[in-house]
């Protein structure tokens, strides 16, 4: 007994030596993963993550970079500064180190070459591991990543090519995060208070300012003040990813309307799809948002790919209203992924997601190597007379990477001289539409460069490039609706509803304040009965009529029935009254988003129950207009289109369906179990 006593004991003595050895270096091993990323509540820092570099530019393969180009690196959140030098930031040609500076800023890092750049030259740059977050988390990984260089340095100013709001705009919401696009990469230390500013008169707005992608963001420190004017500048102070500056201050102006946007963005579309199967193992993964999202949000944190409880290493991009997963290599072959966007993606209000949204996929067992290509252009390689005011288009032979579809890819010249105007992509259609009207009889070359990529990054193999002459004159310009704009419905002698109306826009009468019928009608806006705005909303809505009655340039005969017919941007005008019976009626903007309609008739608009009006080629209804010279009548179900400008009364019977606006400069209008839509 004793000598197995003894014996226990010694074996007992083997094990704890045995553990002491190997168990308490696996202790250690795991507390080291564990604690490796410190928790903490560190401002701009990912709680609990190592750093990582979340996005660079030049982007990982990129070709044809400028040789004046200053290489850049984010990451997915704020960094120590004394971390990042030239021992840490690295930039080599071949065994070659390239001499230059590493200026740390925030959470982004920029090194500036001593001199140019070789043309033609294939670089490597790399984030040594080991940099640190301001609370000692380290980078496990070295980052490396590598782009070839052009012929041609970047001596070009930037520009302001687009704002949200734009330039002139009215009833813009309360709680506005205002946005400024700008023509090329920026120097991100260069946009701040102190060269992005809104003021409200001469007073400045207290306000924060970031930079992501091309767009710079000011989110006011309050809200704004209703129906007031601000302007923004963005001063000469801002300098390109060359180190050019603007050549000018860009100042823009916009009103704000009375209400508050409360609503949550959501996501309306993916590629791939929820539960796609087969996916293409180099695929790019996007997700289309139902309104414009504040660039800075989109980010690390708020979109992810994941296989199993692995996450996808990849870079994030954001362009229009689409955001863009790139994978930093190839996905695995016949394997399920889980994508999520977290209500930590906010719309341009500060609006969150209401929630997390999940979709998977399954990847097949190939890749997509086939290059895309420009398969049409609008107007075509030589086309002349074309109108002053067009939007220059190119369609893709398949889906493309939007965040790719930029001013740097889609460019327009006039003798070599580059052509200011916002890039925009939807379906597989680029849209290229000029800040200002095209000069008459003058030859414009466009071009897509190399730089565009479809879904699975395959570049064009070659730059397209295709030229037109323009015309003489311009088409139509829209008509400004001033306050009036606001609206969704505007009477002169009240607005009366029966049954479950639901109006997005403001309602308003002036003179008469006479609004009945709400409840059980919903407005998703503001009524304003016979108070000041509505009165000066009236004044708006008279000038706006009397431009409309008073246009005259290249009318286009309008007939009295619009049954089955296609009609094209333009003024057309009728003397009496016009209808649509029987069938419907498409207006096509012919891919011209921006294309004006006005339609001017003497006497009544009246609609047949049924009959729809029918968009096409990106028409909008926001460029919609119906002059009525008496009263209009939405007949039961119809779906109608434009901003209806009339007269007398506007009458929507049972059911119809109005994407526009209902004014009335004198008598009431008259709802019926509607939907009307502002645009």
């Amino acid at each position: 007994m004793k000598n197995n006593t003894i014996i226990h004991d010694q074996n007992k003595s083997k094990n704890l030596l045995s553990f002491s050895k190997t168990g308490w270096l696996m202790l250690l091993l795991l507390s080291v993963c564990i604690f490796q990323c410190k928790k903490d509540d560190f401002k701009g820092e990912t709680t609990g993550i190592c750093p990582t570099v979340k996005i660079t530019d030049p982007a990982s393969l990129e070709t044809g970079v400028f040789i004046s180009k200053k290489i850049t690196a984010t990451f997915n959140e704020v960094m120590d500064p004394s971390t990042l030098n030239s021992s840490t930031f690295i930039l080599m040609q071949g065994a070659t180190q390239v001499a230059g500076t590493v200026v740390p800023d925030g959470d982004m890092v920029t090194f500036s070459p001593a001199s140019y750049l070789a043309p033609n030259t294939l670089y490597t740059a790399t984030i040594v591991k080991g940099v640190k977050d301001p609370m000692g988390n380290a980078m496990v990984a070295d980052y490396t990543w590598s782009f070839t260089t052009g012929t041609l340095a970047d001596n070009a100013p930037p520009l302001v090519i687009s704002t949200d709001p734009a330039n002139t705009a009215t009833g813009v919401a309360l709680n506005k995060i205002i946005t400024a696009t700008f023509s090329e990469s920026m120097t991100p230390s260069t946009i701040n208070t102190s060269t992005f500013m809104i003021k409200q008169g001469a007073t400045s707005i207290a306000g924060a300012v970031s930079y992501s992608s091309s767009v710079a963001t000011f989110v006011p420190s309050v809200n704004l003040t209703a129906n007031t004017l601000y302007s923004g500048t963005i001063t000469t102070g801002v300098r390109d990813a060359s180190g050019n500056p603007m050549a000018v201050n860009y100042t823009w102006t916009f009103t704000t309307g009375t209400s508050i946007d409360n609503g949550a963005p959501t996501v309306i579309s993916t590629d791939p799809a929820n539960a796609a199967t087969n996916v293409v193992l180099s695929k790019v993964i996007t997700a289309t948002f139902s309104e414009t999202m504040n660039p800075a949000t989109i980010n690390a944190s708020s979109f992810t790919i994941k296989q199993g409880i692995t996450s996808v290493s990849g870079t994030i991009s954001y362009s229009g209203v689409t955001a863009s997963f790139t994978p930093a290599a190839n996905l695995v072959a016949n394997t399920i992924y889980t994508a999520t966007i977290t209500t930590a993606a906010k719309d341009a209000s500060g609006n969150p997601m209401a929630a997390d949204y999940v979709w998977t996929f399954t990847t097949g067992s190939i890749s997509d190597n086939t290059p895309p290509l420009v398969i049409s252009t609008d107007p075509n390689n030589g086309a002349t007379n074309v109108a002053l005011d067009k939007v220059i288009s190119a369609t893709f032979s398949e889906a493309m990477n939007a965040t790719t579809i930029n001013s740097l890819t889609y460019l327009m010249t006039q003798g070599g001289s580059p052509v200011a105007g916002a890039v925009t992509y939807s379906g597989s259609t680029a849209y290229f539409t000029p800040s200002a009207a095209l000069m008459a009889s003058t030859v414009y070359t466009a071009t897509i460069t190399t730089g565009a990529k479809d879904l699975a990054g395959n570049s064009m193999v070659s730059n397209y490039t295709w030229s037109f002459t323009t015309g003489l004159t311009a088409g139509q310009a829209g008509i400004d609706l001033g306050s009036a704009g606001n609206f969704a419905i505007l009477a002169g002698a009240g607005v009366t509803n029966t049954g479950l109306t639901i109006v997005t826009g403001d309602l308003g009468t002036s003179p008469t304040g006479t609004v009945t019928g709400f409840p059980p009608g919903i407005v998703n806006g503001n009524i304003h009965a016979a108070d000041p705005i509505a009165a000066q909303a009236k004044l708006d809505l008279t000038a706006a009529y009397n431009d409309a009655q008073g246009r005259s340039t290249s009318p286009i005969v309008l007939p009295g029935d619009l049954m089955g017919l296609t009609l094209a941007p333009g003024l057309y005008v009728n003397s009496t009254s016009v209808m649509l019976s029987a069938g419907n009626v498409t207006l096509d903007a012919q891919g011209n988003p921006n294309a004006i309609f006005i339609f001017k008739m003497g006497s009544t608009l009246t609609t047949y129950p049924g009959t729809h009006v029918i968009l096409a080629g990106g028409a909008q209804a926001k460029n919609i207009f119906w002059a009525v010279g008496t009263s209009a009548t939405l007949g039961t179900n119809t779906i109608f289109y434009g901003t209806i400008l009339a007269d007398q009364s506007v009458s929507l019977n049972t059911g119809a369906v109005l994407n526009g606006r209902a004014l009335t400069r004198i008598a009431a209008v008259t709802l019926q179990s509607n939907i009307v839509t502002k645009p």
